[in-house]
């Protein structure tokens, strides 16, 4: 037995040389592989190697396919039936907290939508860092499909569940280096939604200069690699692949990006409108997918429009909220965004005409940003609007007094704003 897992784990160091000498791999190599590295049996040296082989070469057709689907069978499964919902951004901006708004909305359509979440690897937040001020997200595989057939839909971390194991180990020899390469993002996202049961995707690919995908042409290479691999799984994928200068929301920062969705379901007049419409924009495509499967005779985003203002999405939110151990009273007006607080104001009047989404992320990390749940900027003013002098343009927050004058005294040298005079 030893002497299998010691013919094992070298097998699995011959597959890294050969990826990182560009040779492409077979089935059987990947397989054994990921099985080694989500059994913990590769170590973080090895397995640091293999990401940087990844980052360089990328993965053939087979080998995407090969990788997603050892990825899934080295580990635990949720079978849902029927039409099964799902949502993804290829994520790398800030301040754009989509998910928590969608996943309430089809499920209040009627659709399941098991959204597995990750926590934060090059922003300031990730969709299950955001949740977590509001509920548990640590489940067990068991109760998470009793949670979705119970309510409809879940917002839970995808880290402790055994699902795509090899992944979130490879995720931890990431987060430090802060950069994903596109290939193994594709399997990381396919190899998760496959394991959900998941047969209806949105795929959001944000563009901008200061995203993770900087540029349409990279942003289509993607989207068809998607559309190529979802196929062989019987997914039925959309993609919007769409042009982002700033973020959609004002807050950035677990709590802070929270506190926008709370505003956005329960319709306040404080609601961030631009990630409002871009959530709506996304669950529409979603919808428009799944009532065409239901052969049901409605318009996607209409009806996303309307579960938002009628309250269904508030009430299907507060029952995830429940469902997960979380408070379902609470409100925007009762979310308290603990710790300190300093404004940045205007040194001179004029228009912004740029917002640096790079610059975001290293300033709200400074201020402690995932750990620090209370972290994070809210950005009072956007592109395109004018400011005067002494006027408050962002608002910057942390536990830690320190590393909010660190953060004060950063933004000199890196600023969120252009203003043009």
């Amino acid at each position: 037995m030893k002497s299998n897992a010691n013919t094992n784990k070298l097998n699995a160091i011959e597959t890294i040389k050969k990826k990182l000498i560009g040779k492409t791999l077979t089935y059987h190599e990947i397989f054994n592989l990921m099985d080694e590295i989500a059994h913990h049996k590769m170590g973080d040296i090895l397995t640091t190697y293999f990401v940087a082989s990844s980052f360089q070469q990328g993965f053939s057709e087979e080998e995407l396919y090969h990788f997603t689907k050892a990825m899934v069978e080295t580990g635990k499964k949720i079978k849902f039936d029927g039409i099964v919902a799902d949502k993804h951004c290829i994520g790398g901006i800030a301040g754009t907290r989509t998910s928590m708004i969608i996943v309430p909305i089809i499920a209040a359509a009627g659709f399941k939508i098991p959204k597995l979440s990750s926590r934060a690897i090059t922003s300031p937040a990730g969709t299950a860092d955001s949740m977590e001020t509001l509920a548990q997200v640590s489940f067990k595989v068991d109760k998470v499909h009793d949670i979705v057939e119970k309510v409809g839909g879940c917002i839970v971390w995808n880290g402790n569940m055994g699902i795509a194991p090899a992944d979130d180990i490879i995720i931890q020899v990431e987060e430090p280096l802060s950069f994903e390469s596109y290939d193994k993002v594709i399997v990381s996202i396919m190899a998760k939604k496959i394991a959900v049961s998941a047969n209806h995707l949105i795929l959001d690919i944000p563009v901008g200069a200061t995203m993770k995908v900087r540029n349409t042409e990279d942003a289509e290479k993607i989207a068809a690699k998607f559309k190529r691999l979802a196929k062989r799984f019987n997914i039925e994928i959309t993609i919007d692949i769409n042009y982002m200068y700033e973020p959609a929301g004002r807050g950035v920062g677990p709590a802070l990006e929270a506190l926008d969705v709370l505003y956005i379901l329960e319709q306040s007049p404080l609601r961030p409108i631009n990630l409002e419409k871009k959530a709506l924009r996304l669950t529409g495509k979603l919808l428009d997918s799944c009532f065409k499967h239901a052969q049901i005779d409605k318009d996607g985003e209409k009806e996303a429009l309307h579960l938002l203002q009628s309250g269904q999405a508030l009430k299907k939110f507060k029952e995830i909220i429940k469902a997960q151990d979380g408070d379902d009273h609470v409100t925007s007006r009762s979310f308290t965004i603990k710790g300190h607080n300093a404004e940045l104001k205007a040194i001179h009047s004029g228009k912004i005409s740029k917002v640096n989404n790079f610059n975001i992320n290293t300033i709200a990390r400074i201020l402690g940003a995932p750990e620090d749940q209370y972290a994070g900027i809210y950005l009072l003013k956007r592109r395109g609007e004018s400011i005067k002098k002494g006027e408050a343009l962002l608002r910057f927050h942390s536990t830690d007094k320190y590393k909010l004058k660190e953060a004060q005294d950063t933004i000199i040298n890196i600023p969120i704003y252009t203003i043009e005079k």
